[in-house]
């Protein structure tokens, strides 16, 4: 009986134990969601200020942000430039940042609203369609998708925040 209680109890901890380390950490990170399983992501294709096609799949291996925005959206005012200052750091080359522009705007308006935001290191992009903003579910701006080297969708941002906040950079750091 104390034999059968033993192997009861190692069984329980070897369960325990691979349970708590396939589990997804939680940063405690304001607006960061990370998701327990990565989703895969299919055809993600939205254009730049050119109006050529960008697809996602082009940058396999990157570790890429999905930022979605609009020029009357005040949060997205205020995250913008430590987006863009994101975008430049030495440690992160690995990282393709995509602010893409939902407000169905004119191209003029946004750069202007890049220009007001003296906005160097990012590219404009579009989803004037709404197709993006669906397909993604999108409840409101600023929402980033944050997506692997695989192409999986692993964590989102729902709202703004700083992204050169120290702990959100270190975060960031282990997936590049």
């Amino acid at each position: 009986m104390k034999l059968l209680t033993y192997k009861f109890l190692l069984i329980i901890i070897y369960l325990l134990s691979t349970v708590i380390s396939y589990s997804t950490e939680q940063p405690n990170i304001k607006n960061l969601i990370v998701h327990n399983e990565s989703k895969k992501l299919k055809n993600i294709e939205f254009k730049n200020a050119s109006d050529q096609v960008i697809r996602l799949n082009d940058y396999s291996g990157k570790l890429i942000i999905l930022n979605f925005w609009t020029t009357w959206c005040v949060p997205c005012k205020d995250e913008m430039p430590s987006l863009d200052a994101l975008q430049s750091m030495d440690h992160l080359k690995n990282l393709k940042i995509f602010p893409i522009n939902i407000g169905q705007e004119k191209t003029e308006k946004a750069e202007k609203f890049f220009s007001e935001l003296k906005v160097k290191n990012l590219d404009l992009y579009f989803d004037n369609s709404a197709k993006l903003t669906k397909s993604f579910s999108l409840r409101g701006v600023p929402t980033s998708i944050i997506i692997n080297k695989n192409g999986k969708e692993f964590a989102r941002i729902m709202g703004s925040i700083d992204f050169g906040d120290k702990k959100f950079v270190e975060w960031l750091s282990k997936y590049n």
